[in-house]
């Protein structure tokens, strides 16, 4: 394998490695998969994550899981990890890497690990995920001797294992992919006002976009796109019994759980619903449903232009848009080759970003917000949560190294980048695509916040704040054009120079 000098890498401020591992060469081209899952539920009592008050675990509804699938063609093997949490930091998935290359041989940058975005896990992020350490790790190095809390040392441990145990499983295999449509799901929680209207935000600023409006009256439109199609790559053994499907729907989460509950959300029902429509409970090894988050930051399942005022039963809408899913994938998936051999081949950029930074009077702001009594009415009401992300930001570094990650299956391209995308992003990587199917995991080796576009930052709204957002207002700019340079890496036949 071969890299950029250093030189270009100190000019451009990235490197980037094309990779073909692993297995020796052989003259008969068998292609190869295997699956597994590690069970990673947290004890009870942690912090569940993702509203704006954590609140301890009670109580388990369902079990919390890494979902792990590998692919061998002969020469090359990939593995794919998505972790059911909120987000996982980067110096997580390092260290399960590490340990899965220790214990396998197989290179870090064959293994693409990315977060399900559950809102209702407990924190694989630290203590405070808006600290310096947990926003910006000194570029994954990841030493054995990374400092991790108990339940991120814990859940690398597990997802290791669970890399280990997919090889393990590896048979000859048929790999097919395909897509569906399931539009009654996703809708962009982000509105435009009415009349130039404008909504405070916690530093005191006007917005023109506002995330979850609830029932205002004064809503124009959504303020960007959503993504009707359901993704899915079906591996199955020579015989036809199914052995793993990962999925890819572009859907924030559902939520509607029952209180102080742990849950998958509905990730884990669609994997539990995919195998069932599959006829594939209790086979050896064990088949295993995987769905992966596409580019959804500013996308839920709430229809904010006609509010569905039913009234519903915890998970029960977790299990309706699972079952939705899972139904139309299995339509589409009929319709499909499966193949007895193809290509894989995979990428890896680091990209350094500029870390956004609070201005000398945002800092002045924010401390006088933080020294108020609690008795103060507040300009908003998550003045005070933003006034402390704001005096976190100070202390953040210049720039941040991201991972960016490109695989090719055959002609299905898959890309992999560490934010909470926009769809519109999403839509544009497919766009500018050189394969005829093309998806993107978001989460994805490590998680660094909302990533709206430069046009988005404009309109303001809670995904553009500082503290939500991290990284320079030109990032998805710089993202999806070193995108486009992995996917003509990877676009690359066998046999081809490789740069």
């Amino acid at each position: 394998m071969k890299s950029l000098s250093p030189f270009f890498a100190a000019v451009f401020g990235f490197a980037f490695t094309t990779f073909a591992a692993q297995p020796a060469k052989s003259d008969a081209r068998v292609f190869k998969a295997g699956a597994a899952t590690s069970n990673i539920t947290p004890a009870l009592g942690g912090l569940i994550v993702g509203g704006w008050s954590p609140i301890p675990a009670k109580d388990i509804h369902d079990e919390l899981h890494a979902r792990c699938l590998a692919l061998d063609d002969g020469t090359t093997r990939l593995v794919f990890v998505v972790v059911d949490s909120v987000s996982v930091n980067r110096e997580v998935f390092d260290e399960a890497k590490r340990m899965a290359t220790e214990a396998t041989g197989l290179p870090r940058e064959a293994m693409m690990m990315s977060a399900t975005h559950t809102h209702s896990a407990t924190s694989a992020r630290g203590s405070n995920p808006f600290a310096a350490s947990s926003t910006a790790p000194n570029r994954g190095k990841a030493p054995a001797n990374v400092n991790l809390d108990d339940y991120q040392s814990f859940l690398a441990r597990r997802i290791a294992d669970g890399v280990s145990r997919a090889l393990n499983n590896l048979e000859p295999a048929q790999i097919g992919w395909g897509s569906g449509q399931v539009p009654q799901h996703v809708f962009n929680r982000r509105w435009l006002l009415k009349d130039g209207k404008t909504a405070i935000n916690p530093f005191g600023g006007q917005d023109r976009a506002v995330m979850n409006p609830g029932n205002r009256t004064d809503l124009l439109k959504p303020a960007g796109p959503t993504n009707p199609q359901v993704y899915f790559l079906s591996v199955q053994s020579t015989s036809g019994r199914p052995i793993a499907l990962l999925a890819n729907y572009w859907l924030h989460y559902v939520g509607g759980v029952g209180g102080a509950q742990i849950s998958a959300d509905y990730f884990g029902a669609f994997c539990d619903r995919i195998q069932e429509l599959l006829g594939a409970d209790r086979q050896n090894p064990p088949f295993v449903g995987i769905m992966a988050n596409g580019p959804c930051g500013d996308v839920n399942n709430i229809n904010f232009a006609a509010r569905d005022t039913t009234k519903r039963q915890p998970y029960e809408k977790i299990r309706l848009v699972a079952n939705d899913v899972a139904q139309e994938i299995v339509r589409a998936r009929k319709t499909i080759e499966h193949r007895d051999w193809v290509e894989l081949k995979s990428a890896q950029a680091e990209l350094t970003l500029k870390m956004r930074r609070p201005t000398p009077d945002l800092i002045k702001w924010a401390e006088g917000v933080v020294a108020r009594p609690k008795t103060a009415s507040p300009v908003h009401a998550h003045e005070a949560t933003y006034a402390r992300r704001t005096l976190d930001a100070k202390d953040w570094p210049e720039t941040v190294d991201i991972v960016l990650q490109a695989y090719r299956i055959g002609d299905l391209g898959i890309a992999a980048i560490p934010f909470e995308t926009f769809t519109e992003t999403g839509l544009e990587i497919r766009a500018k695509s050189p394969f005829k199917d093309t998806f993107t995991i978001e989460l994805a080796n490590g998680g660094y916040g909302y990533l709206p576009t430069p046009e988005q930052h404009e309109l303001g709204g809670y995904e553009t704040w500082l503290g939500t957002n991290r990284v320079e207002k030109e990032a998805t700019r710089k993202i999806v054009a070193r995108m486009m340079e992995l996917f003509a890496q990877v676009q690359r036949k066998a046999g081809a120079a490789t740069e």
